[in-house]
């Protein structure tokens, strides 16, 4: 059966945490996003504590209940599960408060439908090699957005995939896309 599981990342990969983050944070702390960098601390010109406190502040409220899809996932995430039978577990680094993970689930199947076989859901900031040796050897498709976490998922011989985002364009992997109708191409070698 792992021959037909894509592994995938959530935040900027299935879902649009960026968006809805800068929005929150406007509206608590009247803070804007100034560049495109990665670390919020940088993004945001704070420092780097403060801006990871306001992270898991964020992803552990109800807000995870609502995020919406990112670009095109939910077409083609719905395309891949019922024309080529695919089903996807979600390896995502959240928060460890379990409201706050079963908002993210509920919200994952309420956007995507019944397309998951699992969901691993990992501390805030955690890296993702433990969960990624869980599928060691299985060839599967790794879709991410942090080429750290590509890097980490090859080592386990998963065939990675990053999405392109702005604050990852210096970013070397072998496969990088824009959008999801890239990734099914890919995946189903139609063109």
């Amino acid at each position: 059966m792992k021959d037909k599981v894509i592994l995938t990342d959530v935040d900027g990969v299935l879902l649009d945490w960026s968006y809805h983050f800068f929005k929150w944070i406007k509206k608590e702390y009247g803070l804007e996003r100034l560049t495109m960098e990665y670390g919020m601390g940088d993004c945001l010109g704070i420092n780097k504590d403060l801006g990871n406190k306001y992270i898991r502040e964020f992803n552990n409220s109800p807000e995870m209940k609502k995020i919406s899809p990112f670009r095109d996932s939910i077409k083609y995430v719905r395309k891949l599960h019922e024309e080529h039978g695919y089903i996807f577990h979600a390896i995502t680094s959240q928060t460890d408060d379990v409201h706050a993970q079963n908002w993210r689930k509920q919200n994952l199947i309420e956007t995507f439908g019944n397309v998951f076989d699992g969901f691993t859901i990992l501390g805030c900031g955690d890296d993702k090699d433990e969960a990624l040796s869980e599928w060691e050897g299985t060839e599967c498709y790794w879709i991410e957005d942090k080429e750290d976490n590509i890097i980490a998922g090859n080592k386990f011989g998963l065939d990675g995939i990053l999405m392109s985002h702005e604050y990852n364009f210096g970013s070397y992997c072998s496969i990088r896309v824009d959008n999801w109708k890239e990734i099914y191409k890919i995946i189903t070698g139609e063109m």
